[in-house]
């Protein structure tokens, strides 16, 4: 079976700076993503056609006026994802806002490098963008077990696993 190469379309919007996090590397990140959910769709007979993202970095305030907005939470989370589903290519699309603050204050209240924070989340976001979710047990176990794969590929740790220190 040969390993699928679905089309990948991404953007990155800064609307606060973040040095830390480069155009190049979180276009990695999501294209890891993209081929691994590729790969499982095709070995379910699927297949994704393609995946268009656009990836928005946020500082606190606006994060929390999306949350209130658009989940009537008033506060700023880490991730939020909008999926779009797919047009009649078979493309997928979705947005995706990364909330800076919250994430920085995540990976150092969770003793996590920044980075493998960030990964985490873009490829929480980029799964939640073509329709997975974890409403019930059984797919939250489902999406972390792509997450920890998605993650192992780029070399990062189980974000899962938790020290007994």
């Amino acid at each position: 079976m040969t390993k699928p190469t679905p089309n990948f379309s991404f953007s990155v919007q800064y609307a606060t700076p973040c040095d830390m996090l480069p155009r190049w590397r979180l276009r990695r990140w999501a294209k890891v993503a993209t081929q691994v959910i590729a790969e499982e769709w095709q070995a379910f007979g699927g297949e994704l056609h393609g995946l268009s993202l656009t990836l928005r970095i946020v500082d606190a305030e606006e994060g929390q006026a999306l949350n209130r907005e658009y989940r009537q939470k008033d506060y700023a989370t880490n991730v939020l994802t909008f999926e779009y589903g797919a047009d009649p290519d078979m493309i997928w699309h979705g947005d995706i806002v990364l909330c800076l603050p919250v994430l920085q204050s995540e990976a150092a209240e969770q003793k996590k490098p920044l980075l493998h924070h960030a990964a985490h989340l873009l490829i929480h976001g980029c799964l939640h963008a073509v329709a997975y979710d974890h409403e019930d047990e059984e797919d939250a176990e489902h999406m972390e077990g792509l997450e920890k794969d998605i993650l192992a590929r780029l070399g990062i740790p189980d974000p899962y696993q938790h020290d007994s220190l």
